[in-house]
């Protein structure tokens, strides 16, 4: 009996016995992504920053609206970092305690990122789709309303938009996620129009489903994984456009605060003496932007077809 004999029986025989099972791509995804050391740090650093923000509190000797009015405009000199007495990281010139305001501050823009890029993914996702599959005048008018609103100055509407409507956290969620989509829109759109043609949209098309089963139940689950790996690079933006708006005074109100605001703070009072008031805030905005950009580049080329 020779070897090959030997081998194709011990196949037919595992074949027979199940033992041979095939692995779906999003397995085969999630082994390429362990596998990326850079992405792997980035989970890390993000499920730590996370902790941080959403437990701090509870951890936190002072509340993030308490301010230490014996040492207000005195923090270079007392108010240094000190396990001593409950200020982990500090305080800064107002009095405040620097680990429970970046812990509020993170939390914010954490919330902002995350919130305001689920409204992107959602909004372009459908938006895009619908425009891929319905092709035609009809795509050829959606994307000429992107065209246009593309055209507009991004961050002079969300400007507009919180003088307007006043300064909220609300008003943050809608109008960074609501001008954001239209990126993702155009993304998916392209990837739709490489999917209507497909044997299966044709036989479901041919069978009599629906335009909208088609799109939710075909279209839309072969979008995921550019769809994740383009809302992983999208959060960073969101936060960094949050931050940016803070910084120029026009983010959350008072007590409430984000990381662009206290890094807007620090820097004001540097000339204090209270460094650890800008260092404590940019550290953990520098750590979350590298976390999702980690992670977004693994998920780009754990999910890309042509590395598998």
């Amino acid at each position: 009996m020779t070897i090959d004999t030997i081998k194709m029986r011990r196949l037919s025989e595992s074949l027979a016995e199940g033992e041979v099972r095939g692995r779906s791509l999003w397995a085969d995804a999630r082994k390429r992504f362990m596998k990326n050391k850079a992405a792997v740090a980035g989970v890390i650093m993000l499920v730590l920053v996370t902790a941080y923000a959403f437990l701090g509190d509870y951890v936190a000797a002072y509340t993030y609206d308490f301010k230490d009015f014996a040492i207000m405009g005195h923090a270079a000199e007392t108010g240094a970092p000190s396990w001593s007495n409950g200020h982990y990281f500090g305080v800064d010139n107002d009095g405040r305690d620097m680990f429970a305001v970046t812990a509020q501050g993170t939390r914010i823009s954490l919330m902002v990122g995350i919130v305001g890029t689920v409204i992107a993914v959602i909004v372009g996702t459908i938006y895009g789709a619908v425009s891929g599959y319905a092709g035609g005048r009809t795509d050829g008018i959606m994307m000429r309303i992107v065209d246009i609103l593309l055209s507009i100055p991004f961050m002079f509407v969300i400007i507009l938009l919180l003088v307007m409507f006043g300064r909220s956290i609300s008003m943050l969620f809608a109008g960074i996620g609501l001008l954001s989509w239209l990126n993702m829109a155009r993304i998916v759109r392209g990837q739709t129009l490489s999917l209507k043609n497909k044997e299966y949209i044709e036989a479901a098309r041919a069978t009599g489903v629906p335009a909208w089963k088609i799109i939710l139940r075909h279209v839309v689950p072969n979008l995921l994984g550019i769809v994740a790996v383009y809302a992983t690079l999208l959060v960073p933006d969101m936060i960094l456009t949050e931050s940016f708006i803070s910084f120029l005074g026009l983010g959350v109100q008072a007590p409430m605060t984000s990381l662009g605001a206290l890094i807007s703070d620090g820097a004001k009072t540097m000339q204090y003496g209270t460094i650890w008031a800008l260092l404590v805030p940019l550290f953990f905005f520098v750590v979350t932007m590298f976390a999702f950009y980690f992670i977004g580049d693994g998920l780009r080329d754990a999910l890309d077809p042509k590395d598998r």
